[in-house]
């Protein structure tokens, strides 16, 4: 099982590591491909049994509560996304000479020979709005095209379903990127780069250099963001096709090769004839939903994938108008007594927080959660200057508090004690004491939600219906 596409698959013996989003679908296909396939999971609750059933009953063999043992004569192991690196069941892999994909790179082998090439995204934030972003930009651009990936669209639907596509706008994980090794693009991007996943990956080395294996074997554009040097060194290191070039994005005026932005234009210096000197209108800055800087941001490496592709500059500002973003990334709920109230639950890790902070001038901000192991001096430091309030609520407030104290001491704080559901609906009314019109109440918690809810969708739901209260 080399680094060629496998074309017989008939009695191979391939173990599926994780039940789950990606686990199932994969042993379906294997199964049907003619694999004898083998499930282990860890879990063995009411929710695997029922999925183990359903694979049992077409001949599948499934392990439950046991997911570190390498089933005999395993040729191949192909897994969740989500296993680290250094389960036991991947040692004895190594041990035994036997490959490990992920998703991602079972879809990659699993290409017919003419199927649609990949433009790819990374990023520690963003990934989602970018990569929707890009499928509007090149369904504007009349081409057969889907967001698929970490996103909603399984991988493996997209190349063995009945659909024709001309291209995919895919999304990829630093975890599925690790498990990816022969996956190799049209084109692709590194949106930013911050600590995140740190747990799972071991270090930030480790983590930057599973997103930067997107960089691999690239043929047209490597797309890196000019602000964060760590994203340039990525394609620095990246092993690319000759006649591959690298292209930056910036907020500011962009040099030859870039895109950028000028008097409120975003603006192509890298698809054009004779770089030096001409360069290419592509859309305004209105065109972008939300307009915030972080969003343009993402326009920009949207739009550079999608002129990677060929797109003109037309279809970029078309796409661009076109697209709404998911709920809870910096939706605006409502205004109330001149004060807006927006929803940045998806702001889940320090980086998105601070991009999200950096979007409104005069802020009162509801923030706290688990921080995963995550530090708030840097992101307080920087977003001092915006704060007029903070409201904390969640299990590790006291790690924000602490910063704040450092940081923007000069700042009001409600520090609640609370994390049950409620908790919201008192943080709205504190929020609404400390702001006066024209400030910004911003949910943007720079923490995960689990502490107080089942997700960051139900703490953004949570946030709208406390402030449609006070509106009534």
């Amino acid at each position: 099982m080399g680094s060629g596409q496998v074309t017989d698959w008939q009695g191979k013996n391939v173990t599926v590591a994780g039940l789950g989003v990606s686990g199932v679908p994969a042993a379906k296909v294997l199964h049907g491909l003619g694999a004898q396939v083998t499930v282990v999971n860890d879990g063995d609750d009411e929710r695997a049994r029922a999925q183990a059933a359903e694979l049992e009953a077409l001949g599948i063999t499934v392990r439950l509560g046991d997911g570190d043992t390498l089933p005999q004569d395993t040729e191949l192991v192909v897994t969740a996304p989500g296993w680290k690196p250094d389960k036991p069941l991947f040692a004895a892999a190594a041990q035994a000479g036997v490959p490990v994909w992920g998703d991602v790179e079972l879809a990659w082998r699993l290409r017919g020979p003419d199927a649609a090439p990949w433009l790819a995204v990374t990023g520690t934030n963003g990934k989602t709005t970018t990569v929707q972003m890009l499928a509007s930009i090149l369904k504007a651009a009349g081409l057969r095209t889907a967001a698929v990936g970490n996103i909603g669209v399984s991988l493996l639907d997209a190349v063995l379903g009945d659909e024709q596509y001309d291209v995919l706008a895919v999304e990829l994980s630093s975890y599925q990127l690790h498990w990816a090794p022969s996956l190799r693009a049209h084109s692709a991007a590194v949106l930013n780069l911050a600590p995140d996943h740190l747990d799972w990956h071991g270090s930030m080395e480790a983590y930057a250099a599973d997103k930067g294996r997107i960089y691999e074997g690239n043929r047209i554009a490597c797309v890196y963001n000019v602000a964060d040097e760590a994203t340039e060194n990525l394609v620095r290191a990246a092993d690319v096709e000759e006649g591959c070039r690298a292209v930056g994005f910036t907020l500011g005026t962009p040099g030859p090769s870039q895109l950028g932005v000028v008097e409120g234009i975003l603006v192509d210096r890298a698809f054009v004839e004779n770089r030096q000197k001409n360069a290419q209108e592509l859309a305004e800055v209105a065109d972008v939903n939300p307009p915030a800087p972080h969003n343009v941001a993402n326009a920009l490496a949207a739009a550079a994938l999608a002129r990677a592709f060929g797109v003109p500059a037309k279809a970029v500002r078309d796409g661009l108008r076109a697209f709404t973003p998911d709920a809870h990334r910096i939706a605006h709920v409502a205004d109330v007594d001149g004060v807006a109230y927006v929803d940045d639950s998806k702001a889940t890790n320090t980086h998105a927080a601070e991009a999200s902070l950096a979007a409104y001038e005069s802020i009162v901000w509801i923030a706290g959660g688990l921080a995963k192991g995550a530090t708030f001096d840097e992101l307080v430091a920087k977003s001092a200057k915006h704060l007029r309030g903070v409201v904390l609520i969640g299990a590790d407030r006291a790690l924000i508090r602490e910063a704040l104290a450092r940081h923007a001491p000069e700042v009001p704080v409600v520090d609640l004690d609370r994390t049950d559901t409620g908790a919201m609906l008192a943080a709205v009314r504190e929020a609404r004491r400390l702001a006066t019109a024209g400030d910004t109440v911003l949910l943007a918690p720079a923490c995960a939600s689990m502490d107080m809810f089942a997700n960051y969708n139900k703490r953004g739901d949570a946030f709208a219906e406390a402030v449609r209260e006070l509106g009534a």
